[in-house]
């Protein structure tokens, strides 16, 4: 890992280079009046608040559960499959709407004029990542420790995490932990889904006996029923299950690497703004890359992960600022 952050490192210039490179190219080749529709649909759909991907997730969720009632359900169910085994998916979909809604409408932690001074008492200033007495540019509120002004949604975060185009909200002190159990179950669904849409198609394969078959190739011979063919020949006679498989599959990985990540940062107490800023400091301190001459470098360190039990209730049971009051008094 090491290795590969020094080779970041250093070309970190020339590929800035050859990024400004390619961006001249491509503005000489495509019209200027695509170009400022493009980049006004990036930034609509990136740096502004929209429900578009709240109905991109919302769409793709219903498809995928249709297709799985429509077909793969009731194929199950023929073949005697366990109804709770089958109905597990529906719970998997119920739980984890529950906790997208709070996800999307809970106040990550804004900080405002009237909770500043509560958010300042809550986290340990490190002096280097975020030092006392830092006012926000856009907000001009003093900034507590772990805080950060999202752009997006133009308001300063208590310990900020990230904002999620899936959500349209910030990622925050106070709805971190509704995000991670819905992360759980959205990963856990798409893996029921496809662990129970492959188990019917190999069920399917080995009572028909498809796996002993024979067919004739191109050139005439007689071969014995390959993975290929096999995956080839399901494709054609089941088309939308083996498509929502291939789909969900990848899905679950993509979002079972997510989650590690996230269990990984609530386990050492960071958030993902955290640790991108602190392999970027590390970045700036390699002694392969020539920066700027500048004071001697401070090291960054979590001074914020107290144990495992610790973090995680910190997550699960976050600081308000009421609670910070009654403290006070």
């Amino acid at each position: 890992m090491g290795l590969v952050l020094i080779c970041v490192c250093s070309k970190t210039h020339s590929l800035k280079g050859l990024a400004r490179g390619g961006a001249q190219i491509f503005s000489c080749i495509i019209p200027e009046c695509l170009q400022r529709a493009v980049h006004g649909l990036l930034h609509y759909l990136f740096h502004t608040r929209n429900h578009t991907f709240i109905v991109l997730h919302l769409v793709l969720q219903g498809m995928v559960y249709t297709e799985y009632t429509w077909e793969v359900f009731g194929y199950c169910q023929e073949l005697e499959f366990s109804l709770y085994y089958l109905l597990l998916p529906y719970l998997l979909l119920v739980v984890n709407l529950f906790f997208f809604t709070l996800t999307c409408v809970t106040n990550p932690g804004i900080i405002t004029k009237a909770n500043e001074l509560l958010f300042l008492h809550v986290y340990e200033f490190d002096e280097v990542m975020f030092p006392k007495n830092v006012r926000c540019s856009t907000c001009d509120l003093r900034k507590p420790a772990r805080s950060k002004h999202c752009s997006v949604c133009n308001w300063c975060v208590h310990r900020f995490d990230h904002h999620c185009v899936w959500v349209n909200n910030c990622i925050g002190a106070w709805n971190i932990r509704y995000f991670l159990i819905y992360l759980l179950t959205l990963t856990a669904s798409a893996a029921t889904v496809a662990i129970v849409s492959t188990t019917f198609l190999v069920h399917l394969v080995v009572m028909s006996d498809l796996y002993q078959e024979t067919y004739i190739d191109d050139l005439g011979h007689l071969r014995v029923m390959d993975t290929v063919f096999l995956i080839q020949y399901l494709f054609l006679t089941f088309p939308r299950i083996v498509f929502m498989l291939g789909f969900v599959v990848v899905l679950s990985f993509l979002l079972g690497g997510y989650l590690l990540f996230v269990l990984y940062l609530a386990a050492t107490n960071q958030t993902t703004n955290e640790w991108y800023r602190g392999d970027w400091a590390w970045c700036q301190r390699c002694p392969l890359v020539a920066w700027p001459p500048s004071a001697e470098p401070q090291v960054h360190r979590n001074i914020h992960s107290h144990g495992l039990r610790s973090n995680l209730q910190e997550i699960f049971l976050p600081a308000f600022p009421c609670h910070e009051r009654k403290k006070q008094e």
